[in-house]
């Protein structure tokens, strides 16, 4: 498929960033703003991912109900979504409906008016959502981690917010909030498919000249990491079990080679985690690591759910295995496959508007730049075992920290505390 990326800037500092493919008839559009829950105050936790719901609600041309079935009519897909740094509002539509999309997402982004009785209605979704989480364990324990393991910074708190924090926000926080963060230098707008650049400049400029082009906010402090092993004591069926490491930050040219770590710990069907503690020993159902980045800082996880009485078994196992990635060399067969599975998912991502939507506009967020595929590959290529065994070196010795819910007895919670604190 062919492809080009080009990139404009508005007089008012709006980033304007496409990827043509010339032979797909889609296009996916993302209004993204480079701020997220950790820029938010502490009382108005949840805030933006508010916004976030509130943005479908109705504007000054619109209501609820003609936004959706706009988008409906358009047969597209329509979302939007929260990060601890970013906010993004997209939809993916036939090419022929791109001028449709674009006024439309450009009336929520720019209109929307925040009814106090759409504010008080979609309150209640966001508390019902809220106590989703707090009824999926295998959710809630890995916001107990990033609280304990962020502990200190505005990172450690939910997307969502707390009950308190959601409870207080009213149509002019929201407003306010609006006025304060979506401003020129902050907003991009990207999009991927059948598209003409200059075209798809022009109309952005139409909408969204008007953003004005100043706007700051208080400078991020870079988390730091808490090495202790928490505990919530609930009634449930298994002890879930979350444990994490240090990690590179999304612009650390480390985040390669501890990519590929990951594949091999626990990322793949055939990683060692899982053929150790599912496969061989059926010790778990859900066990997998994953690496969760942010622009400072960032950390690799495992989350295994399990049966109380194996929970330091398999805390035992999981540390066997971060342990013999920092003294062993990967063998070369394990690193191949590691290689061409995270090669497989990127290439073939490429044939999704969505995907590739998404992925400039985090490159030019993150690295202030575009980064092609074949860099990417290229990268990934590079990276042999001796880098892995580093990254793991460097992780483990400074520590490693863990959260556990569901029923724990005092003498497994200070046996779990010398497996990982290696007290």
């Amino acid at each position: 498929m062919k492809y080009d990326f080009k990139k404009s800037t508005l007089s008012n500092g709006v980033r304007v960033l496409t990827e043509r493919l010339t032979e797909s008839r889609a296009v996916s559009v993302g209004i993204w703003v480079s701020t997220g829950s950790r820029d938010e105050p502490e009382e108005l936790s949840g805030i933006s991912h508010f916004i976030e719901h509130m943005i479908f609600k109705g504007t000054e041309n619109r209501s609820a109900l003609d936004i959706a079935k706009t988008f409906d009519r358009l047969g597209g897909f329509s979302n939007a979504f929260t990060s601890k740094e970013t906010t993004c509002f997209h939809a993916k539509v036939l090419d022929s409906h791109l001028d449709i999309v674009l006024e439309l997402l450009a009336d929520i982004f720019l209109n929307s008016t925040f009814e106090p009785i759409e504010v008080e209605r979609e309150r209640q979704v966001i508390l019902q959502e809220i106590s989703m989480v707090e009824d999926s364990p295998d959710e809630l324990v890995h916001e107990l981690f990033n609280r304990s393991f962020w502990q200190g910074n505005p990172v450690e708190r939910s997307i969502l917010g707390t009950p308190q924090s959601v409870t207080k926000i009213t149509s002019d926080h929201l407003r306010k909030h609006m006025m304060r963060f979506a401003t020129a230098p902050h907003v991009l707008v990207s999009a991927a498919g059948n598209i003409d650049h200059d075209q798809f400049c022009k109309k952005i400029e139409s909408f969204f000249s008007c953003l004005p082009d100043n706007g700051t906010y208080g400078e991020r402090q870079a988390p730091k990491s808490t090495f202790d092993c928490f505990f919530k004591e609930k009634e449930l069926e298994q002890t879930h079990i979350m444990v994490g490491l240090n990690g590179p930050s999304s612009i650390d040219p480390d985040r390669y080679p501890t990519l590929l770590m990951n594949v091999i710990l626990g990322g793949s069907m055939s990683s060692r985690l899982f053929q150790e503690i599912r496969e061989k020993r059926g010790l778990a159902y859900a066990v997998y690591s994953f690496v969760s980045t942010l622009q400072d800082a960032g950390f690799l996880g495992i989350y295994a759910g399990v049966a109380p009485e194996n929970g330091c078994k398999v805390l035992e196992l999981v540390r066997n295995e971060v342990e013999r990635l920092a003294n062993e060399d990967v063998s070369d067969a394990e690193l191949a496959a590691a290689k061409d599975n995270i090669k497989g998912g990127i290439l073939l991502s490429s044939d999704n508007t969505d995907a590739r939507m998404t992925r400039i506009a985090r490159n030019e967020i993150d690295l202030g730049k575009y980064v092609s595929y074949d860099d990417v590959v290229k990268k990934i290529e590079e990276v042999d075992a001796s880098q892995i065994k580093s990254c793991a070196q460097k992780y483990l010795s400074q520590g490693m920290a863990a959260a556990l819910l569901g029923p724990l007895g005092e003498k497994d919670k200070e046996r779990c505390r010398k497996i990982v604190l290696k007290d």
